[in-house]
């Protein structure tokens, strides 16, 4: 790597924009709340600066950037406001947009103007002394209220690589007015690495006194390599979002950026204090904004270091840099062995150590068979640990805490087009033999709650069980139409942790209830065991 490429000791300057950029994505939706709470989490990790949102573009960015006033972030990270440059003629001062931007009392605002003459001429419609104009006026004013300014050239590398005299002057201009952070976007998200790396190195070498940034989108699944292809070629201020979230395809993702730069590059990061807090902050967001985390996401997923096959959890068990490239406890995540019909006895041997289960290994080949038996059935435990668990337990002995010996399920329906779901369930618990029924909004959810009616009797401790999540896959390469098997995949929560177990049947209603008991039995068997 050139001295010009490397990055080690560098220091970057972070500018977060989930709050912003990334609320613009699909699905994507935050509360002024939730707004506050993320942008804490962000500035207790490290981020630098925190871009709340668009003042006096809507009623939840005005309400949040009102909670915020006043308010001192942890670990010295600064918000910031974002707007854009003054409406064609007005001056600065007589623009509403630029009041609610200077209303909003932050230390720093973010501005972002048109560098592309396609932009200018046609989506705003003016000439183009008329934008340098804009930018630079726009840019002053904001100086002159004693703001620092960001300048983010939007569409930079469209109109680079169409008009590059004018791109640059659009960046003279913001220098002008006394922006010290020109920040070039790819906006449209499909410039190439050699692209972006090629346009830095010039704006660098013509704006040696100022600090260049990167703001790019993923539409080409490229916008990580564009932003360390900027970086190396000399930006030192990256922009993107946690989890990659963003319009269209999303932003640069700084789950994935943050630890590749702190532990790949050596670069000096204020978050790379906190890596180990990485996952956190990443489910958080998810959690915050209503979103399933992404299992595959690079670092932070699930199953980012989750080992399947039996040669690799063989080596993995010996030394742990066979098939991983970093340690996962350094970005708060952990090592997972799954269990399928692909695995050895080295699997099933290592995910049982991980529930504390200590088993020799020429007892592992029963149990890797009713594994491989059952997944020919249709069942799946790499998504399931909880059934595995289970599964390995009964196998062992292991007394089972209730047994349902009989069910029913229907719904039934009346003149008016009312319907109503209702069950019945017999088990045995203890010896003894309860029958109870229940009712719900369809049919599985009304075997649900007759299967908890009955187990609280007895188990009590299962109050604050729930089932969170439910979901049904009619097996592939199956020809059988409406007697397919079905695999059931049910995931329950509890204030101690979550779990998942695994049903299959012909019958929607047995795979269903094989993944409900599974999951009631796994809390009562592990997770509240003792209580």
């Amino acid at each position: 790597m050139s001295k010009e490429e490397s990055l080690r000791g560098v220091r970057l300057e972070v500018l977060d924009t989930t709050l912003r950029d990334g609320t613009q994505a699909e699905g994507i939706s935050l509360s002024a709340g939730d707004k506050v709470a993320v942008a804490e989490a962000l500035a207790a990790f490290g981020v630098d600066l925190i871009e709340g949102g668009w003042p006096g573009s809507n009623p939840r960015d005005a309400e949040f950037f009102a909670a915020m006033k006043g308010r001192e972030l942890p670990g010295g990270a600064r918000l910031t406001a974002f707007g854009a440059t003054r409406r064609r003629g007005l001056a600065p001062e007589d623009d509403p947009s630029l009041a609610a931007l200077l209303a909003a009392e932050t230390p720093v605002v973010t501005i972002f103007g048109k560098s592309w003459t396609l932009h200018a001429v046609e989506a705003l419609g003016v000439s183009l002394e008329e934008n340098l104009a804009m930018i630079r006026e726009t840019v002053a004013y904001m100086r002159a209220a004693g703001k620092r300014v960001v300048y983010d050239a939007e569409h930079f590398f469209d109109g680079y690589y169409e008009d590059a005299p004018y791109a640059l002057a659009t960046l003279a201009a913001a220098a002008a007015g006394g922006a010290d952070t020109l920040v070039l976007a790819d906006t449209n998200g499909g410039r190439l690495p050699e692209e972006i790396a090629a346009a830095v190195r010039r704006v660098v070498e013509r704006f040696p006194g100022l600090t260049i940034g990167i703001h790019a989108h993923n539409d080409a699944e490229l916008a990580v390599a564009n932003t360390l292809a900027a970086l190396r070629a000399g930006a030192r201020h990256l922009q993107g979002t946690i989890n990659g979230y963003g319009e269209r395809a999303g932003n640069a993702n700084l789950t994935s950026l943050l630890p590749t730069l702190v532990l790949k590059y050596g670069a000096d990061l204020r978050a790379g204090e906190h890596l180990s807090e990485l996952r956190a902050l990443s489910h958080f967001v998810d959690e915050r904004a209503n979103q399933t985390p992404n299992k595959r996401a690079p670092y932070v997923g699930d199953a980012a270091f989750a080992h399947k096959g039996g040669v690799h959890v063989s080596a993995v068990v010996k030394n742990p840099r066979t098939y991983e490239h970093v340690e996962p406890e350094l970005v708060g995540n952990r090592r997972r062995f799954l269990v399928s019909d692909l695995s050895g006895r080295s699997n099933l041997l290592a995910k049982l150590a991980e529930a504390g289960i200590e088993l020799a290994r020429e007892e592992a080949g029963p149990l890797l068979e009713e594994v491989k038996a059952l997944e020919r059935d249709g069942y799946a435990f790499e998504g399931a640990n909880a059934s595995f668990v289970l599964l390995a337990q009964r196998l062992r002995g292991s007394a089972t805490p209730f047994s349902v010996t009989a069910f029913r399920s229907w719904t039934s329906g009346d003149a008016h087009g009312r319907w109503q779901a209702e069950a019945t369930i017999q088990l045995e618990v203890g010896g003894r033999t309860v029958h109870t029924a229940a009712v719900g909004e369809g049919p599985v959810g009304a075997l649900d709650n007759a299967l908890r009616k009955a187990l609280l009797d007895f188990f009590p401790e299962l109050a604050e069980v729930r089932l969170s999540d439910y979901k049904v896959r009619v097996l592939e390469g199956q020809e059988a139409g409406t007697a397919s098997v079905v695999r059931v995949l049910v995931e329950m929560e509890h204030p101690r942790g979550r779990w998942s177990t695994v049903g299959a049947s012909a019958n929607v209603l047995e795979a269903s209830l094989k993944a409900l008991t599974d999951g009631y039995a796994y809390a009562l068997t592990s997770l509240l065991a003792g209580e």
